[in-house]
């Protein structure tokens, strides 16, 4: 018997968002940050860039922390723009396919490992260019900094099913991080796992026989 899909969670960088690590890489280097390969990844941060999105440190408590790593103080703003180096797009083509998705009756959920600097661009009506926030486009979102715990904690994928009162049997999640995915698959969660960047809206509508 095929598994009915009512809830989809979705992953934000790489998936609603094409990442790109290296422009991350550039404008940390240009703040100073010489040595940024030692704290950044596509998918989980080390050092105070991993405390952030665990909800260790605060915003504030990052600023102070990369100042003294780069030996001069740098503003909110400036901490901001190094990590929306990050945001390539958001391609139009994702957020059609939530709104249709929505209008259909799935729940949609955001699971993200993120951060106060990226949430301050995404939760903003700057997000998708048109006056929306990611808050109009997924019904729950569940983000690392402020839950203190990040993917692929399986403690994290109870909280959403939890919290939601879902059934992972009838949960998609899509992420590309593959250790995330196979975290979420262990739970009994249906899974895709597409690249960053790549358009996985046909994929996803073949899935749900739209």
């Amino acid at each position: 018997m095929e598994r009915v899909i009512k809830n989809i969670v979705f992953d934000l960088g790489g998936v609603i968002m094409t990442l790109d690590p290296a422009e991350a890489l550039r404008r940390f280097k240009a703040l100073g940050l010489s040595d940024a390969e030692r704290y950044l990844d596509a998918y989980t941060q080390s050092g105070i860039f991993g405390n952030l999105e665990e909800g260790k440190i605060t915003a504030e408590d990052f600023r102070s922390k990369l100042s003294s790593l780069t030996g001069h103080e740098l503003t909110f703003d400036e901490c901001k723009h190094a990590w929306l180096g990050y945001r390539k797009d958001v391609p139009q083509r994702n957020l059609d396919l939530l709104k249709e998705l929505r209008a259909k009756g799935y729940r949609l959920i955001l699971l993200s490992n993120t951060n106060p600097f990226m949430m301050d661009w995404a939760l903003s009506c700057e997000f998708d260019g048109k006056g929306s926030s990611l808050n109009d486009y997924f019904d729950a979102l569940y983000l690392s900094y402020r839950l203190g715990i990040m993917k692929p904690a399986p403690d994290f994928f109870r909280q959403v099913l939890d919290n939601e009162n879902i059934l992972p049997e009838e949960t998609l999640f899509v992420d590309d991080g593959p250790r995330n995915v196979e975290a979420a698959g262990k739970l009994g969660f249906m899974t895709m796992c597409p690249d960053n960047g790549s358009d996985w809206t046909g994929e996803l509508r073949s899935l749900l026989h739209l």
